[in-house]
């Protein structure tokens, strides 16, 4: 690794607010951020679009407090994330590495696929995907037993399509 790239840090637990308009995570230093609209369902996994930071959260049972890891971050100081409580793996092309419990990422080039078990990790599961034009955001629900998708996610994989298609 060379002095420029980015290394792995563990995240500490942070205060979570889930809200009818987004979700607000508060920092170690007293700042938050808020992740603005309801995260789309999908079932087990997600592929972020390309060029997209992908922000990871894990909350807790009682959805009061989670732990926040950024995939692949390479402009953030290590300092600053030390101090704001958020975590970071750094992965390369091809990689996959489990970031909790129930909770895999795998780095596919210029995408980061996220897949996870929320009865394994024990708390809702978030996927923030975000550049300078936008945010996406999505939760990571258990699979059907059924193996039907159903009709709430029919228009949902209208529009995750068109964010995935390079």
């Amino acid at each position: 690794m060379t002095e420029t790239e980015r290394s792995d840090i563990a995240p500490d637990t942070l205060h979570v607010s889930l809200d009818p308009d987004g979700v607000e995570v508060e920092y170690l230093d007293g700042r938050s951020v808020f992740y603005h609209g309801i995260p789309r369902k999908k079932e087990a996994s997600v592929v972020c679009p390309p060029g997209r930071d992908a922000h990871v959260l894990v909350t807790s049972p009682d959805e009061t407090e989670g732990v926040m890891v950024y995939v692949n971050d390479r402009t953030t100081d290590d300092g600053i994330l030390e101090s704001t409580g958020v975590g970071r793996v750094v992965l390369g092309r091809g990689e996959e590495a489990s970031l909790f419990p129930g909770v895999d990422v795998e780095n596919r080039g210029y995408r980061i696929a996220v897949s996870a078990d929320p009865d394994v990790a024990r708390g809702r599961v978030f996927v923030f995907a975000e550049d300078e034009t936008g945010e996406a955001s999505y939760e990571l629900v258990a699979e059907a037993d059924d193996g039907a998708s159903g009709a709430d996610n029919a228009g949902e994989h209208e529009r995750a399509t068109d964010e995935n298609d390079t």
